[in-house]
């Protein structure tokens, strides 16, 4: 099936409705989508109604890949089949038939909860909008949150520096495919994200890239998202596409207030008319939302490890010296763990695993 979808979308002229099409015949008529691939094309334009201009061009990628065609599928390629495939995209008007990957396969298990921040915002911005931006990234990634933006000048490379400056997980949909960078600047910001984020992009590495595409990738941004951060932009935005789009998909809309008199903020200044919750700091969304899934994360690994420490029981100064940890920190998650069930405390502080 996978190799089969992967042929077929590659198609020209077939896009997201198409193959939705294809694939009701292929139910509809019991025939897998490797029998459709050998239909005559009069049976085929009369089970699917298309134009002829889209049959000629199926007649033409058919001969080219022959009748018994290679199936294999990328291995940077995610299909709508696969397990990670964040679902919440099928919700779309328009979703993509394959997204391409580079980087961290575990952000994926994120974006498929939803479990992410978008930011976005316009390409030329005021130093206020990049500062406001950087300080957000860098505070969602503190509080273990993915940060999803375009990597688009501006705002966009502002808020992905801010979060791998403090260690966190930039998640970057491009407008082009994953062998082309725009800006060309951004060469080494593209390596980053790629390298400590993940890139995803829903362009073929042979596709020509238009203006287009660069609009496209704002309702995929808005689709993988819990929440939308709108940090700078004028009244005709691709931010503001991404605005219109978020209350369909559930995702709310949050804007960092900007002098009123900039014309770079006056559609995002403007969405604070009842379209979206005003964010003063980065730390009043954080309070709203809550810790990332990547601190959970974190905690869980910390928690192993405390509780392969502890043995047959060990007291505080003992942990200290074998997990290097602060006392603070340490007591904390020994309070959390207890509650939990997890481990007990005994006379003289002591702790130890809990033997129900």
């Amino acid at each position: 099936m996978r190799g089969w979808w992967w042929l077929w979308s590659g198609c020209p002229g077939i896009g997201a409705a198409r193959m939705a099409a294809l694939l009701a015949v292929s139910i509809e008529q019991d025939s897998g989508l490797d029998e459709l691939w050998n239909w005559p094309g009069p049976r085929l334009q009369r089970a699917l109604g298309w134009p002829d201009s889209v049959m000629a061009s199926i007649d033409r990628y058919r001969t080219r890949s022959g009748l018994n065609p290679d199936l294999t599928v990328p291995v940077d390629v995610l299909l709508p089949m696969d397990a990670s495939w964040p679902t919440s995209l099928n919700r779309l008007e328009r979703p993509p038939v394959a997204l391409h990957r580079k980087g961290s396969d575990a952000l994926l298990l994120a974006l498929a909860q939803r479990r992410a921040i978008a930011v976005v915002g316009t390409r030329a911005s005021s130093s206020h909008g990049l500062e406001m931006a950087e300080r957000l990234g860098r505070s969602l990634a503190e509080a273990g949150w993915p940060v999803l933006s375009g990597l688009a000048e501006g705002i966009d490379a502002a808020v992905h520096r801010g979060c791998l400056s403090a260690g966190g997980s930039p998640v970057a949909v491009l407008g082009t495919p994953l062998g082309r960078t725009y800006p060309s600047h951004h060469a080494a910001l593209q390596e980053a994200v790629g390298t400590e984020g993940l890139l995803l992009t829903e362009l073929r590495p042979d596709q020509r890239v238009q203006p287009a595409h660069f609009v496209a990738r704002n309702r995929l941004l808005v689709a993988m998202a819990s929440a939308l951060v709108v940090v700078e932009c004028p009244e005709r935005s691709g931010a503001l596409i991404s605005a219109r789009l978020a209350p369909a998909l559930n995702c709310p809309v949050w804007v960092i207030p900007a002098d009123a008199a900039r014309w770079s903020a006056r559609g995002s200044n403007r969405l604070l008319h009842g379209q979206a919750n005003a964010l003063l700091a980065p730390e009043d969304l954080i309070a709203h939302l809550g810790c990332g899934p990547q601190q959970h994360d974190a905690a869980e690994r910390n928690n192993d490890g405390l509780l392969k420490a502890l043995g047959d029981g060990a007291g505080l100064d003992e942990l200290i010296a074998i997990l290097s940890r602060p006392a603070a920190s340490l007591l904390s998650d020994l309070i959390s763990l207890e509650l939990s069930g997890r481990v007990v405390c005994e006379s003289g502080f002591r702790w130890k695993l809990s033997q129900r």
